[in-house]
């Protein structure tokens, strides 16, 4: 009798391990369960650890909490003033209800995909060509906004997302390249322009202190004379007073003396 009570013991052990063993499951930490019973979703998602499930009735699901980086292909589309630009982006988003990523959607990282690539050509359509070079942060947010709004009834919410690189016609590259280098040389004339105005405005004060002592001009003069002189040249070039060529204009259009006759003799 003690021995056939120590059989049906070490049998209903030895069902009791295996049946353990069969129902025993371990989700990890960055994962969460969910278990169809039957096909029917059966109670609250499983949290990370040791769980138990109804063997052959049970079928346990992990899903991925973590942020995926998904990469969205470039999508090739004209922009708003008509250029034809290529674009490619990635989205970051993560699963935030893992039973309506496994129930309402059949894959919801395809799904995600998908609706990033349509968002993304349709962002390129409603926007400029200088938005999509200079203003990407605020094309960020608006490819965002688009994605994240049908994602959040996959119980997906979406983290953020870049714009990587936006490829141009090898033309637009060169008519951008034209225009940049326009502009740089229209700024340098209009500085070079402001330049001579000032030095004019300069040069008239000076002109006006030296008309009224005459003696500044011959100081000048000398100046300019001695700051040629040190650069060692062979030929020394003086500049001439124009006061005294004006003078000797002013000699030659004199009228000359006339002579004295005097009376006849008687």
């Amino acid at each position: 009798m003690l021995q056939e009570l120590l059989t049906a013991a070490v049998a209903a052990g030895s069902a009791g391990v295996v049946y353990i063993a069969t129902a025993a499951r371990v989700v990890k930490q960055y994962e969460r369960g969910v278990v169809f019973r039957l096909g029917r979703l059966a109670g609250d998602v499983r949290p990370p650890g040791f769980t138990l499930v109804i063997p052959f009735v049970d079928r346990l699901h992990k899903v991925n909490m973590q942020i995926v980086t998904l990469p969205v292909p470039a999508q090739e589309g004209i922009t708003r003033d008509n250029v034809t630009v290529r674009v490619d982006a990635v989205v970051y988003f993560k699963v935030v209800d893992a039973a309506h990523a496994l129930v309402r959607v059949e894959d919801y990282r395809f799904a995600v995909s998908q609706m990033a690539q349509t968002s993304l050509r349709s962002i390129i359509g409603k926007s400029d060509l200088d938005d999509l070079l200079s203003n990407r942060e605020k094309l960020n947010q608006g490819l965002e906004l688009m994605i994240d709004s049908p994602a959040v009834e996959w119980g997906v919410t979406i983290d953020r997302v870049e714009i990587k690189d936006v490829s141009l016609p090898e033309t637009m590259k060169r008519s951008m390249a034209r225009q940049a280098e326009a502009d740089r040389e229209r700024r340098a004339r209009i500085i070079n322009a402001d330049a001579e105005l000032q030095a004019s405005k300069k040069l008239a004060e000076a002109a006006g202190v030296m008309s009224e002592q005459p003696a500044a001009l011959q100081l000048r003069l000398l100046q300019t004379v001695v700051a040629v002189a040190a650069e060692k040249n062979s030929t020394l070039v003086l500049p001439f007073p124009v006061e005294l060529l004006r003078f000797l204009e002013r000699a030659q259009q004199a009228p000359p003396e006339q002579s004295i006759q005097r009376p006849p003799e008687t």
